[in-house]
């Protein structure tokens, strides 16, 4: 038997909360982990009681935004909002905690991440949002890709590009 990494493990989680998605455009699912212990999930979708996008269509294909801008304009709540949120809930405190997220984070997003103390973000497939990169890079937060056998680790201060 092959035990798997943390990475593969927390990861594979990330991508089964993914699943709970209601988001029509893309399903991101995130994991966040202290000492190797699950602290939060989060999955994009609808805010709490309101309906979902898979009931209303997508705001941002009737007005054509592109990926990758103009996040605000979206009902849904991204992955990374809502385990954050979660956490604050129930008052768990993710600083110094570690996010595993299927897709790199937003601007919106990182700037949450930045805030609450979280220190690694390991991610699986990228996203088009310079603004995200230009401000992790000026953060001590590491960041990683893990996709698949390949990993890419950028250190604090750079852009993971």
């Amino acid at each position: 038997m092959q035990r798997p990494t943390a990475d593969e493990y927390f990861m594979d989680m990330a991508k089964l909360v993914s699943t709970r998605s209601t988001c029509l455009r893309r399903q991101v699912g995130v994991v966040i982990v202290k000492d190797r212990h699950v602290l939060s999930t989060g999955y994009n979708g609808a805010p709490k009681g309101t309906q979902h996008c898979e009931d209303t269509g997508c705001l941002r294909e009737l007005l054509n935004v592109p990926s990758g801008e103009r996040h605000e304009l979206c009902r849904g709540v991204h992955a990374e909002q809502n385990a954050v949120a979660q956490a604050a809930y129930f008052g768990i405190s993710v600083k110094g905690g570690t996010l595993y997220t299927t897709t790199f984070p937003c601007s919106l997003c990182a700037k949450i991440l930045i805030n609450a103390g979280i220190v690694e973000i390991v991610y699986d497939e990228g996203y088009m949002d310079d603004l995200s990169k230009s401000l992790l890079s000026e953060t001590n937060i590491v960041v990683r890709q893990v996709a698949g056998d390949t990993v890419r680790t950028y250190p604090p201060g750079t852009d993971p590009a």
